[in-house]
């Protein structure tokens, strides 16, 4: 099998798909793309304020659209946002076009990476954890469905996890 073309990180905020996903990139010479900061550089606006104004279904929709476009290239790394697989065409997308790399971290784990992030429109109500942990049941199983490698980054220092994902992927070439 040779070495994929593109890699897609999916899991739930806070998993580390962006930071992981920078630095893998870098390891794998990878063009490195986030899909959330597409979507707001596009756009014009941050997150928060296309969920204000146009609800989470305008933003699922550019998501998809973006998401259709983007994985259309090649040689390039996908930080996904952590709704993007709850569209059946974003999952069948990324499973074609790409090695899809699921990152998994504990409800506290994620807690804690999100606790100060403003631009987190989903988790700005009284109580994130009962949100997160809402969010891990409806969505882990359409991470697992779509995954072609779980990594847990759970108390993981960032670069160890992206030389793992690293040292699986290169062993797929061989």
């Amino acid at each position: 099998m040779t070495e994929p073309h593109n890699i897609f990180l999916v899991g739930p905020m806070g998993a580390g798909k962006t930071t992981i996903g920078r630095l893998l990139s870098k390891t794998l010479k990878l063009q490195f793309i986030d899909l959330d900061t597409e979507i707001e550089k596009r756009c014009g606006a941050d997150i928060p304020w296309i969920f204000d104004v146009e609800g989470e279904a305008g933003f699922r929709k550019r998501e998809s659209q973006l998401l259709n476009e983007i994985t259309a290239s090649t040689d390039i790394l996908l930080a996904t946002g952590g709704g993007a697989v709850l569209n059946e065409q974003n999952r069948a997308l990324l499973q074609q076009r790409g090695y899809v790399v699921y990152l998994t971290a504990s409800v506290d784990q994620l807690l804690e990476r999100t606790a100060h992030d403003r631009n987190r429109p989903l988790l700005q109500v009284d109580d994130p954890t009962v949100v997160i942990d809402s969010l891990l049941q409806e969505r882990d199983p359409l991470y697992r469905e779509i995954a072609d490698l779980v990594v847990a980054t759970e108390q993981k220092k960032p670069q160890l996890v992206a030389d793992e994902i690293a040292r699986i992927i290169r062993q797929l070439n061989s």
